[in-house]
């Protein structure tokens, strides 16, 4: 069994075992205990009562949190003329088309974020093996196939994030640096917790929010008490 480190012995000592907090105590529990040499990310884990393996109780979204995240998000868009000029001047890393598939099949995989034109969708679909497992691929229902190159490119660069369920029903994200306020921090997980409510799905039955944790990248999980989620 791997064995933690004394900081993290000691982070975990200062929680009370069993214990709910509410949001604002767990956040300041979290900053205190971010003590690594760089900016940690604020990470939220919730564990939905869903089965993601039936299409009808998939959870998968995007939301644009208030005060962002706090990464620099590097953008490709897939799109030619005016679009694609649209594209660069909305601030997008890399753009292209039968240029960028080639790159992207070279292994050339340098953003976090997709988008494509519609037209541009059919050359984008023979690079689903790639992009996909790398959770890259376009899509219409995410926002990131879309007309609006320029919308979406500023969204992106924002702060937004998208969230997929896992296998056993767990769905987590960034929700800001240890370096936010604490008042910043709150209002970008109740943006979170929102859009994860507003994505319930149709086949979800019983208890859909479960349990909910918040934590640094490298400090100990705080359980939430999920009411105290609620705006």
């Amino acid at each position: 069994m791997a064995r933690h480190g004394k900081r993290l012995r000691a982070a975990e000592a200062a929680l009370e075992p069993g214990r709910l907090y509410p949001l604002p105590e767990a956040i300041r529990l979290v900053k205190a205990n971010a003590k690594a040499k760089f900016d940690e990310t604020v990470e939220i884990a919730m564990n939905l009562g869903i089965d993601p393996r039936h299409a009808d109780q998939m959870v998968r979204g995007m939301v644009s949190l208030p005060h962002g995240t706090g990464r620099t998000i590097r953008v490709a868009v897939f799109a030619r003329g005016p679009k694609a000029e649209e594209a660069q001047a909305a601030g997008a890393d890399v753009v292209g088309a039968e240029d960028l598939a080639e790159k992207i099949q070279a292994g050339e995989i340098n953003f976090d974020r997709c988008i494509a034109t519609p037209d541009l969708m059919a050359l984008v679909g023979r690079l689903g093996k790639i992009l996909g497992p790398r959770g890259l691929m376009p899509n219409p229902r995410l926002g990131t196939v879309t007309m609006d190159v320029k919308g979406a490119v500023t969204a992106a660069k924002g702060g937004q994030v998208e969230f997929r369920a896992e296998k056993a029903g767990i769905v987590h994200a960034g929700v800001g640096k240890a370096s936010f306020s604490e008042d910043r921090l709150a209002e970008n997980v109740r943006a979170f917790v929102e859009a994860i409510q507003r994505a319930k799905p149709t086949g979800a039955k019983g208890t859909y929010l479960r349990k909910a944790a918040l934590s640094s990248t490298m400090g100990p999980g705080v359980h939430l008490d999920l009411p105290s989620l609620a705006s």
